[in-house]
């Protein structure tokens, strides 16, 4: 798994001009912030800043190490400056513990907290460590459980599993020691194996039944059909809102709660996407006056044939994201 050395000899010459040098790595290192970050906005400010300050200082810049490693260093620094005043980003399920029955009462949205997002799959389809690392290094739960570590085992752990930059070089970036490096990967290591869940299981995007599973859960949504929206749960399916704190766990719950409060003939309109790798829609409410108004990202976790897990991201501002336009409402197609 030698990702960091892909592209090791893209080093400048006299004269190299900075954009064409520097743009090729612009969606890894998105991928990389947001890793860090848990944002997909916080990591387009970030990627931002990095190619802002890497600018500025490209005059200076001597070739002795990789353009690609040196633009790590100078995002990875950003990001752990920032995240000194930034707590991590959750999801609900990281907060309490989850209901099996749909009829409980529905807390109010939480904006106090700062909750994870997800990230298009074409903001960061050229990072390389999606690829070599089955692309589990953007999957939500793996970057969930990344928010649990301290920002420099957070850093660690991305730099040396994900993307495969050996100690010494991660320790130059970080201005540490081998041995420092060596431990911190070690405790993040120990800290993610007991939080992070098992991968082994997870259907690859390149499934060719992957599609098919998600036309039919736009269709089921959308048509608000229960009974075919339960043919494609699996039994402990679990559904989370942030957000709103509150989260379900079993087809029963979920099923039950998504037929009985949310769906309604007519009432949605959903676009297929995808999100960190995985399946997802993007949401919109119909209006009365036949238009569309965005209400968020839906993320869908596929274990074998099935949706293990729906995590709906109920917040308009994401939708931009995904389509590159404004957060303002169209026309039905």
């Amino acid at each position: 798994m030698k990702v960091a050395g892909e592209q090791e000899k893209a080093v400048t010459a006299p004269g190299a001009d900075f954009a064409a040098v520097a743009a090729p790595f612009r969606a890894e290192l998105l991928a990389h912030c947001y890793r860090l970050l848990g944002s997909a906005h916080d990591a387009e400010d970030l990627v931002q800043e990095t190619y802002l300050r890497a600018w500025r200082g490209f005059g200076q810049f001597e070739g002795r190490s990789s353009v690609r490693r040196w633009l790590y260093t100078i995002a990875t620094r950003a990001c752990l400056t920032a995240l000194q005043t930034r707590p991590r980003r959750p999801l609900p399920s990281g907060l309490g513990a989850p209901s099996d029955d749909h009829r409980v009462a529905v807390p109010g949205r939480d904006p106090s907290v700062p909750w994870l997002e997800p990230v298009p799959d074409t903001l960061i389809g050229a990072d390389p460590a999606a690829v070599v690392a089955s692309r589990a290094g953007v999957r939500l739960a793996f970057i969930a459980a990344l928010q649990y570590l301290p920002a420099r085992q957070r850093a660690v752990l991305t730099l040396r599993d994900v993307l495969a930059f050996p100690a010494a070089e991660v320790a130059g970036m970080l201005g540490t020691s081998p041995a420092a490096v060596d431990s911190a990967l070690r405790r993040a290591r120990a800290r993610l194996a007991a939080i992070s869940p098992a991968e082994d299981d997870l259907t690859e995007p390149s499934d060719p039944g992957q599609r098919d599973l998600l036309d039919r859960y736009v269709d089921a949504f959308t048509r608000a059909d229960a009974a075919a929206l339960v043919a494609l749960l699996r039994a402990d399916a679990e559904l989370e809102m942030p957000p709103i704190p509150l989260w379900f766990t079993g087809r029963a719950a979920v099923t039950g709660f998504l037929a009985r409060r949310v769906m309604r003939p007519g009432r949605w309109h959903l676009v297929p996407a995808r999100a960190n790798t995985q399946p997802a829609v993007l949401a919109y409410l119909r209006t009365a006056d036949g238009r569309r108004e965005p209400y968020g990202v839906q993320v869908l976790t596929v274990t074998g044939s099935r949706i293990a897990r729906i995590t709906s991201f109920n917040d308009p501002a994401l939708v931009p994201l995904f389509t590159g336009t404004a957060a303002t409402p169209g026309p039905l197609p």
